[in-house]
């Protein structure tokens, strides 16, 4: 083996040739250095954010013309809440017997009063039911009607029947309690199904209920100071 100078080195080498260094390329791969952007994908993109927006903005410029409208008529018509009165009840027999079946005979007069100025009422359905200690012991149908603008509407119902009711001891004795008083804590609720009429225009179907708590005496204890005195009932929208 023959013996390799370099001019580089201080001192003689001894070795085999040492090669020159060699230069490295890099090629730009899928997913390392190189970027290429896809025309169709970022036309795609901005296409859908401007759907996205214009839907957007229809939707909140509808939002705004329904409120408008909504205030406008509001201001216009100024609609008051219709007021319930129980203005009479007769009690006449009430009576749980060992078999846990309620007797009952029970007529209510109410008046229905419709203080708006420009809105009147269809009652395309009223059902009352009678409760007692959360207990449903009677249904019946009321008679549909219109009602005009600034009128009260009188409307009678008779609950009379028997019904099982299941009480626990507490409603028991809260019942035993009653019978001593005379005087019983029963609970009308009116289920209505209405609709509201704007000079020419109807409104859609609306289901209020009403609640009337009554405190009713039974009619073979009631003396001067014990009748039966007026409720109004509570207007609740579902």
């Amino acid at each position: 083996m023959g013996e390799t100078k370099q001019p580089h080195l201080n001192g003689a080498y001894y070795g085999p040739s040492i090669p020159p260094p060699t230069k490295s390329y890099h090629r730009p791969g899928r997913g390392g250095g190189g970027c290429c952007c896809n025309p169709f994908t970022c036309c795609c993109g901005c296409l859908m954010n401007c759907i996205c927006t214009c839907i957007c903005q229809i939707v909140f410029t509808i939002l705004i013309i329904v409120g408008i409208i909504a205030l406008v008529l509001w201001l216009v018509f100024r609609p008051n809440a219709v007021k319930f009165h129980v203005t009479d009840a007769s009690l006449t027999e009430f009576n749980i017997n060992n078999n846990n079946t309620l007797h009952y005979n029970l007529a209510l007069n109410l008046t229905i009063r419709n203080p708006n100025k420009r809105i009147g009422i269809y009652y395309d359905r009223i059902e009352a039911r009678a409760f007692y200690q959360g207990q449903r012991f009677h249904t019946v149908d009321l008679q549909n009607f219109y009602q005009g603008k600034k009128n009260t509407t009188n409307l009678s119902a008779e609950f009379k029947g028997s019904q099982l009711v299941l009480l626990g001891a507490n409603e028991m004795s809260k019942y035993n309690e009653d019978r001593t008083a005379g005087r019983y804590d029963i609970d009308i609720k009116l289920y209505l199904r209405i609709r509201m009429k704007f000079a020419f225009v109807k409104s859609t179907r609306v289901k209020p209920k009403i609640d009337c708590d009554l405190k009713i005496p039974l009619s073979s204890n009631t003396t001067a100071s014990e009748a039966y005195e007026p409720t109004r009932c509570d207007f609740d929208w579902r």
